[in-house]
């Protein structure tokens, strides 16, 4: 099957399925600390808007897991040392700024067919536990079907939602909200 109609089929529902959305709004208190927020200004893009893939490092070519000082996820100059994709509000699109970061995920995911990841998806606090459950999902799984239409098998990543259940930032406000709309990609035995 031609490989632009893979992409076609697969993306479809992530589009039609990002059209769905709440506004509703909910007060919780967040417990964590996090990390430098996105943008604020960050525009919502779709999935089928194309990355030029500039700025990704290519990783080295090898069959195995390298030494844990020679690994590129040990390497804080690494483009996988971002393990952390931000959303905008109510939306599971995933944003060119973090394209970079995926693709160079999934280019070692796919190098090395023994390493696994989890997908976390998160939500802010705003809207109803089951709706943030859900959204969490819709962000994990646009991540692992970007990482899968990168060549990344299926059996190499999982994906799971926390909702609103595990924020990273303490805060009633929209630089907390911003930090909390995420996905974290967790290696396994990392």
């Amino acid at each position: 099957m031609n490989k632009w109609l893979k992409v076609g089929l697969i993306l479809v529902p992530v589009i039609l399925m990002s059209a769905c959305g709440s506004t509703g709004a909910k007060k919780g208190a967040p417990v964590t600390g996090g990390a430098t927020p996105p943008p604020a200004d960050s525009a919502r893009t779709s999935p089928l808007d194309s990355g030029s893939g500039a700025g990704i490092t290519p990783l080295p070519q090898t069959g195995g897991m390298e030494s844990q000082a020679g690994d590129p996820l040990n390497d804080p100059a690494s483009p996988l040392a971002k393990r952390v994709i931000y959303f905008d509000y109510d939306s599971n699109n995933i944003r060119a700024e973090d394209r970079a970061t995926i693709e160079a995920h999934a280019q070692y995911l796919a190098q090395r067919g023994n390493v696994k990841v989890t997908l976390e998806g998160h939500a802010d606090e705003r809207g109803s536990r089951e709706y943030n459950i859900a959204l969490g999902e819709r962000r994990s799984n646009a991540v692992r079907d970007m990482m899968s239409l990168l060549g990344v098998s299926a059996a190499q990543v999982a994906s799971v939602s926390y909702g609103e259940e595990r924020p990273a930032v303490l805060g009633d406000d929209e630089s907390a909200w911003r930090m909390n709309r995420r996905v974290e990609i967790v290696y396994a035995g990392q």
